[in-house]
């Protein structure tokens, strides 16, 4: 059984729907996922990309928890499974990309480690290799953004492999 936090509940379904959709940003293109990354690469660098690990891991933490909830409690107000324009799940699985590869990313390849970390987040949710695909079949939110914390760490994983 799906359960949201009772807070959530009493929120406008407008802000629920609004934060999950990032505002207007969800209804934008024809690839809305994109977009969402995009917004997440934002989030990256304002939140996470001078953050010490504590803070990097409470302020993940926290944004992840937000998510849960808002894709979930938007997901039933919207009367719709995982819609493309709910893209608040790709936004915060964003920063996951790039844990640890700060040490990597100096004034020459910052912009090269965040444009291969875009690109390969967006095949692995795309793609969703290694069971990512069955995540989705988690309850509410949990399962709109759980396949893109996975896809988040393969792309990690990926990009420590190749930069480390």
């Amino acid at each position: 059984m799906n359960r949201q936090p009772r807070w959530i509940q009493f929120l406008p379904s407008m802000v629920v729907c609004r934060a999950a959709t990032l505002g207007p940003l969800g209804f934008l293109s024809r690839a809305p996922g994109t977009v969402g990354s995009g917004a997440g690469l934002l989030w990256f660098t304002v939140a996470f990309f001078e953050a010490d690990p504590l803070s990097y891991l409470l302020i993940l933490a926290f944004s992840i928890y937000l998510a849960v909830a808002f894709c979930g409690e938007a997901e039933q107000r919207m009367f719709k499974r995982d819609p493309p324009e709910i893209i608040l799940d790709e936004c915060v699985a964003v920063p996951i990309c790039f844990v640890g590869m700060q040490p990597y990313m100096t004034p020459a390849t910052t912009w090269f480690i965040l444009l291969c970390g875009f690109g390969l987040f967006r095949l692995f949710d795309i793609w969703k290799p290694f069971g990512i695909r069955r995540l989705q079949s988690l309850p509410g939110g949990t399962g709109v953004v759980s396949d893109d914390l996975a896809a988040a760490c393969a792309t990690c994983l990926t990009l420590h492999l190749v930069f480390g």
